[in-house]
């Protein structure tokens, strides 16, 4: 369906700001507060910590990150203070999602993960492959050695996983701030990464500060590791500043569906795994 320009303008005020020309955002990284009135004399001191090395984005790359490099200081009979900010207000809340891994990496970080109450319990006892159409279901093998053979993996709640790699992250001395979303990345005089900044609080819809307006703090690292998934908003200012996709070809994405089913006990099959392909997504592509 296409719209005319007078609907456009009526569906949304954000259209109607971008027709007018004016600003649709009033974050300070793409609206800037300098030649802004209403924050004049507002102090914009940050307050600052130091660490070896900061951590943005506490999921099960950022957490095992943080925790190996803990493990490695510790061999060497070395100190390092990591920190691990995530928005989420508790690890794992932003991962609500089921999955399906190897468990190389928790061998690897924790030996007898088996026996530390892991989420991780329920092995891959069965799989199988079908083509759908509206009326059918057409089994295919599952061949030994494809990316679909999951023999030997787990199925896990990677929420749960994440929170369960938080707490032992917590038990080596990784400092973990929950609630506290990375909103710049801070550079050195010499135009190398010197941290992250995290978001000012006590803002108006409209960018103005209120009277509880506070700066955010700049987290100053010898390493700033992101993992905050892909394309994320820092790493998306890291790439352009240093033009890290210069030569690069497009970035290509997988689209995932998730559904919650209540499912007949009597049905339950723990450990079973099935793939399909084919309806309800076949001739759905065009508008």
């Amino acid at each position: 369906m296409r719209l005319s320009l007078p609907t456009l303008t009526h569906f949304s005020p954000l259209l109607r700001h971008v027709v007018s020309g004016r600003w649709t955002t009033t974050h300070y990284t793409r609206n800037s507060r300098k030649n802004d009135p209403r924050w004049e004399g507002v102090n914009m001191k940050r307050a600052s910590e130091e660490y070896d090395v900061v951590v943005v984005g506490g999921g099960p790359a950022g957490l095992s990150a943080a925790i190996k490099l803990k493990q490695l200081a510790a061999n060497s009979q070395k100190e390092v203070k990591i920190c691990v900010v995530e928005k989420a207000l508790e690890l794992g809340g932003h991962i609500l999602s089921g999955a399906v891994i190897e468990t190389r990496a928790m061998d690897e970080l924790f030996p007898d993960w088996k026996s530390l109450s892991s989420p991780v319990y329920q092995k891959v006892t069965e799989e199988s492959i079908a083509v759908l159409t509206e009326t059918a279901r057409f089994p295919v093998p599952v061949v030994p050695g494809l990316p679909l053979d999951n023999r030997g993996n787990y199925i896990v709640r990677l929420g749960k996983l994440v929170s369960w790699l938080g707490e032992k992250a917590e038990e080596l001395g990784v400092e973990i701030w929950p609630g506290i979303s990375a909103q710049e990345v801070v550079y050195n005089e010499d135009g190398s990464v010197k941290g992250i900044a995290t978001a000012d609080v006590g803002i108006a819809k409209d960018g103005s500060p209120k009277k509880s307006f506070e700066r955010g703090m700049e987290l100053h690292a010898k390493s700033t590791i992101l993992a905050e998934g892909c394309r994320g908003h820092i790493t998306k200012q890291v790439i352009k500043k240093f033009g890290l996709r210069d030569n690069a070809h497009h970035q290509s994405y997988g689209i995932g569906f998730k559904e919650l089913w209540e499912v007949d006990p009597s049905k339950h099959r723990p450990g079973y795994i099935e793939h399909t392909v084919g309806w309800t997504m076949v001739n759905h592509w065009s508008l």
